[in-house]
């Protein structure tokens, strides 16, 4: 018997028509759809049905969406339950509803402020990210600390060995770019982003969310979610609304996350969301983990 970790993919997942099928074809996430668009009265459903692609883009948007569409297909899964979660950046926030820490509702309404609050940081304080391909941590680590002269930067994504994201203020991450590529990257890439996220410029973002986790109930998980922050298993409700609030400013342990899964027993890692990213990153972390995505109708047990 396999041990099941089901993992719940970010920002960068989403496509126009995700969750079409799923509203078609399940009356459970069809009312799920609709009491979503109720509860943040914007017509997220269609958003995520039929775009347009540059307002699904925004980030105001794109979290709630991606979290929604999560939220309906692990709703409507019937397989072998996880026995451990975990997500990537605002995919931690499905995870924890998947762990029953916190009520889809709530979850959502903390997406839509997580994601309305990071697009006017990215505004008020702009801010770029770059993904270096093929050096190690240490010495992307030690290139920003070095850009850091020029101005704010810092590593934001450790995702699988040797594709870590950096982020911060242009200067910075332009100097950050030319020291990676003078170290021997293989490929150093500015991504099209709206902010300098899991860095010191989201720092408004943190102030506004910290009173919206203040006063939403949160609950001790009932299995264990790895958190971005630590890459370590948290189950009590008073470190979780924490690491909520860190994990806003501090980088993504995705890779020391999957490994820390597998080491607590996970041999299959269950992808629910849109989108292949997460499968992808596993992958190149522990090449022979058993590896299922839950995107549609069609892929659900």
């Amino acid at each position: 018997m396999s041990t099941i970790a089901f993992v719940f993919p970010g920002q960068g997942s989403q496509y126009v028509g995700m969750g079409k099928d799923l509203n078609e074809q399940s009356s459970a996430a069809q009312e799920l759809f609709r009491h979503a668009d109720a509860i943040l009265n914007v017509p997220l459903s269609r958003l995520c049905f039929e775009g347009p692609e540059e307002e699904l883009r925004q980030t105001k948007n794109t979290q709630p969406a991606i979290f929604l569409h999560s939220m309906a297909l692990a709703m409507s899964y019937r397989g072998p339950r996880g026995a451990m979660a975990a997500g990537h950046s605002l995919g931690e926030y499905s995870a924890l509803v998947y762990a029953g820490a916190l009520t889809w509702e709530d979850g959502l309404r903390l997406v839509r402020l997580r994601g309305e609050l990071m697009q006017q940081a990215g505004v008020d304080r702009p801010g770029t990210m770059a993904a270096i391909i093929g050096l190690d941590p240490k010495t992307v680590v030690d290139a920003c600390e070095k850009a850091s002269e020029a101005g704010i930067v810092q590593a934001a994504n450790f995702n699988s060995p040797g594709q870590i994201v950096i982020s911060g203020s242009v200067p910075g991450i332009r100097r950050a770019m030319e020291l990676a590529k003078e170290r021997g990257a293989k490929l150093v890439k500015e991504l099209p982003v709206s902010g300098a996220f899991h860095s010191p410029l989201m720092e408004s973002a943190q102030e506004g969310l910290k009173e919206a986790l203040e006063n939403t109930p949160i609950r001790d998980a009932s299995i264990p979610v790895y958190a971005n922050v630590t890459a370590q298993p948290v189950r009590d409700a008073g470190g979780i609304r924490q690491l909520l609030l860190q994990q806003l400013t501090s980088p993504v342990r995705w890779e020391e996350s999957v490994a820390a899964m597998a080491s607590a027993g996970a041999s299959t890692f269950v992808e629910i969301g849109p989108g292949k990213v997460l499968q992808g990153l596993v992958k190149r972390i522990l090449p022979n983990v058993a590896l299922q995505g839950i995107d549609k109708y069609s892929d659900l047990p």
